[in-house]
Order: C-alpha cells, then structure tokens, then sequence
C-alpha cells in the first residue's frame, strides 16, 4: 500500500498533539478502527474513541520528546524514539505505527520497558551511559 501522506510527520502531530494535551489534533492522526497494542500489560485497546479516552485519563503530570523517527518509503509504517519525562524519572519508549489508505494511523504498539541493571560479566564488552 503507497499513501501520499508523510508518515513521519502524522507521527510527529501526534506526539506533539499529545504532550500538549490537544486532544482534538491527536484525534485527526487516528483511524476510526486504530488498535492499539501494549504486549508488556498484554492490553489491547480497538478504535479511536477507546484510545481517545484511555489517553485523555491517563494519570500523572507527563512530557514526551520524541528522539527518532524512522519510516518507509510507501507511507504504511513508521517507528519512534520517545524520552518521556516523569518528575524527576526518565523513560525510553518504542513505538510502531502503521497507516491506513488514507494516511491515518490505524495501529500502534508501544513498548515501555523497565530500567534495569545489566548482569555482570560483560563490562569489557559494553560502553555505559
């Protein structure tokens, strides 16, 4: 499927729409049926009003800078870096998107992983930052 829309800018609307709390232009990034995915709480949630209101709820006083975007050449998908901004807590976030016809994103899933300590061992092979 080729679209004429720029998928990384529908991307790009939609991440900054969101850490502006701009519903209404979060919602023109969005197909009516969008499915999104979390596979680390094995959650999935099906069309725009469902998401619109899951992240019009979501808690707590969050910032999202997106840090990468990388998409393919006929439009139907695209992939995204965020840092998002908790208080004092950072996190890394991966997100996938794929686009309908129309250039709307019709799915999203997000990977939100934990912080850990690498196990020891592989400190000559590894540069931490």
């Amino acid at each position: 499927m080729t679209t004429t829309a720029d998928p990384r800018a529908t991307v790009e609307r939609y991440w900054a729409a969101a850490d502006a709390r701009d519903w209404d232009t979060f919602a023109t990034t969005l197909a009516d049926e969008v499915l999104y995915d979390l596979p680390q709480t094995r959650e999935r949630m099906r069309g725009k009003e469902r998401y619109l209101t899951f992240n019009r709820e979501y808690p707590g006083d969050w910032r999202v800078r997106v840090e990468r975007i990388v998409a393919d050449r006929d439009g139907s998908q695209a992939a995204a870096r965020t840092l998002f901004t908790v208080g004092e807590q950072e996190l890394y976030a991966v997100h996938f998107f794929t686009f309908d016809a129309q250039g709307l994103i019709s799915g999203i899933t997000d990977f939100w992983p934990e912080p850990y300590e690498p196990p020891a061992g592989r400190e000559h092979l590894v540069e931490r930052y």
